[in-house]
């Protein structure tokens, strides 16, 4: 039984220390936010170009040539 105990104490404060480090690094970050919504926005542009879709949106049809 001790041995039981001891294990999930240990695991108890490996967990809490891994969330107080995980909740200290998101509190002090001071770094620049990544900007994915830009990026998204050039390459939807880019493919709404190239590729009109019918009414349905399930499908891009080429044109054959």
């Amino acid at each position: 039984m001790k041995h039981e105990l001891l294990m999930l104490r240990s695991l108890l404060v490996a967990s809490l220390l891994v969330c107080g480090l995980i909740l200290g690094n998101m509190l002090t970050y001071a770094g620049e936010p990544i900007q994915l919504a830009n990026l998204g926005a050039a390459r939807t542009t880019v493919t709404a170009t190239v590729c009109t879709l019918p009414p349905d949106g399930v499908v891009c049809p080429f044109s054959a040539s």
